[in-house]
């Protein structure tokens, strides 16, 4: 399956479990950055992302490069308040 298939498919899923309410406060979070100008602004397909390091849920470093050493790396972002 190719990368893309899986995230078609992790889109799916969310669309299944992610109530319709809070699905459509994300789609209009997105709607918002997308006319702020800012998307454009952002990497895309076959740009050379920076290298980075940030510290893991189990308090160690976690670099991009190491991850990368094991196969394609996807970040996604969520925004909120925790």
């Amino acid at each position: 399956m190719s990368l893309e298939q899986q995230l078609a498919a992790i889109r799916e899923g969310a669309r299944e479990r992610i109530p319709a309410d809070s699905l459509a406060i994300m789609h209009h979070a997105t709607e918002q950055l997308q006319q702020s100008g800012l998307a454009e602004q952002a990497l895309g397909v076959g740009d050379q992302m920076p290298e980075f390091s940030l510290r893991g849920q189990a308090g160690t470093d976690v670099r991009s490069s190491d991850l990368l050493a094991r196969g394609p790396l996807v970040l996604t972002f969520f925004r909120g308040v925790w």
